[in-house]
């Protein structure tokens, strides 16, 4: 049975640095294979770490997902400016893939994002994230330009996926 938690304590900390340096280390290996391009996942991740706060209440979430006890996967988010969220960070690890979590956690951040009253939630992914584009557009997302906000430099834009769910009823 999977239990979800918004992260707080130190130990949920260290989960979030544990997930994200194996996201982090897929992504960066995929980048390197489409685009022959390496980032520095260890700045990253330390940057990452020390920004974490905006992904805490009031305006953001870090949902962390455990199954059986273990780490399975989590999701971010954050706000982009008032009435627009953005979803970050969303990883499930590989031996929970295929049992719903993926989704579950989108949900659990689409809900998070109602509450916390913003109209759009949108996101950023690489164009290699096809099962993620899928779970996203199944859930209403539809792609749009490059937003302002988005951390993805320029001249990497090319290769990514930007997408927005409007949230108003």
């Amino acid at each position: 049975m999977a239990e979800f938690r918004q992260a707080k304590t130190d130990d949920d900390l260290l989960e979030v640095r544990e997930l994200f340096w194996e996201y982090l280390q897929w992504a960066n290996g995929r980048v390197n294979e489409e685009f022959g391009v390496n980032f520095d996942i260890e700045t990253m991740l330390e940057e990452d770490m020390e920004e974490l706060e905006v992904y805490f209440p009031p305006d953001g979430r870090l949902i962390l997902v455990s199954e059986d006890d273990k780490p399975a996967g989590l999701g971010c988010l954050k706000k982009l400016r008032d009435g627009v969220g953005e979803i970050k960070r969303m990883y499930v690890r590989p031996n929970y893939r295929g049992r719903g979590l993926g989704r579950r956690i989108l949900e659990e951040l689409l809900s998070e994002a109602r509450e916390i009253s913003y109209a759009e939630v949108r996101l950023d992914s690489a164009r290699f994230m096809e099962a993620a584009h899928s779970l996203y557009r199944s859930a209403g997302f539809q792609e749009i330009d490059p937003y302002e906000e988005s951390e993805i430099p320029p001249e990497f834009q090319e290769h990514w996926i930007f997408m927005e769910k409007s949230l108003e009823k």
